[in-house]
């Protein structure tokens, strides 16, 4: 029986389009996500098992690990994909909102990679993939929380590779830029308060910023792309970039001083 991944989720972009990648490179995929009963192309292919897995609910996570283990037998890569951008103010935030945030694209990755990490010890390999993001290394206005989401996937993968490796496994960060799915649509929370009149300049700059920065988006599959290079390189690399336009950033974040760097960010928003 060949690799399996698993996939937190599936049900669109990244995530979706890793699902059939692996699929048609003759992978097993266990494609998870909130809803799968509204899931119909993936169901249509060989050796992909759609199931029901929420992030924040942690037998939903066992349930889901559990059958895909017994259908396949074993979980070579856990790709942890499923998370969801909080941006405005924080002012304009209620406290159940970055809860929210934060046990999405935080906690709900620790507890996937929690339950998946004694299979991985047990079979002494498993390479786990966190999706970080540019947003991981450097920050855009109005999205502190976002941003600390990220940077937070960003340290927690790094350390915890010292733990994996010391049983044969790997971490390893994906970080793409700006990517042309849904993610500004039913993945993109937007907090803001009218009456704070000191932040609505800035809140209209983003929204004039983001179709622009958004023609310079990279499809889903450029992502997908660099996950399955990262799960079948055999490279001791932590960091893998994905999208020209991360590239550029990344590059530019190096070069830069903080004061530069940001002064270059605040151009770009006509700030």
């Amino acid at each position: 029986m060949g690799k399996t991944i698993l996939i937190t989720g599936a049900s669109s972009g990244i995530g979706k389009e890793t699902a059939k990648l692996f699929q048609s490179k003759g992978w097993n995929v266990i494609a998870t996500m909130r809803n799968p009963e509204k899931e119909t192309e993936l169901k249509q292919l060989e050796n992909v098992l759609v199931t029901q897995l929420d992030v924040i609910d942690v037998a939903s996570i066992q349930d889901a690990f559990n059958e895909g283990v017994q259908k396949f037998g074993s979980v070579d890569v856990l790709l942890n994909n499923a998370g969801y951008g909080a941006y405005g103010p924080l002012e304009a935030f209620s406290r159940e909102k970055i809860l929210r945030q934060f046990n999405t694209n935080v906690i709900g990755l620790l507890d996937v990679t929690k339950i998946v990490l004694p299979h991985f010890r047990q079979n002494k390999k498993g390479i786990i993939i966190n999706i970080s993001s540019i947003g991981g290394k450097m920050t855009f206005p109005l999205g502190s929380l976002y941003h600390g989401t990220k940077f937070a996937v960003e340290g927690i993968s790094e350390s915890l590779n010292y733990e994996v490796e010391q049983f044969g496994g790997q971490v390893k960060i994906i970080e793409p830029g700006m990517i042309a799915t849904d993610f500004a649509g039913r993945s993109f929370d937007f907090s803001n308060d009218e009456n704070i009149v000191e932040y609505q300049s800035l809140v209209s700059a983003l929204m004039t910023a983001m179709p622009v920065m958004s023609e310079n988006a990279s499809p889903a599959s450029v992502v997908a792309a660099v996950i399955f290079e990262a799960a079948t390189d055999g490279k001791n690399q932590l960091r893998y970039t994905a999208g020209e336009d991360a590239k550029m950033l990344m590059a530019n974040r190096q070069q830069y001083d903080d004061a530069t760097f940001t002064g270059g960010i605040k151009s770009q928003f006509g700030l």
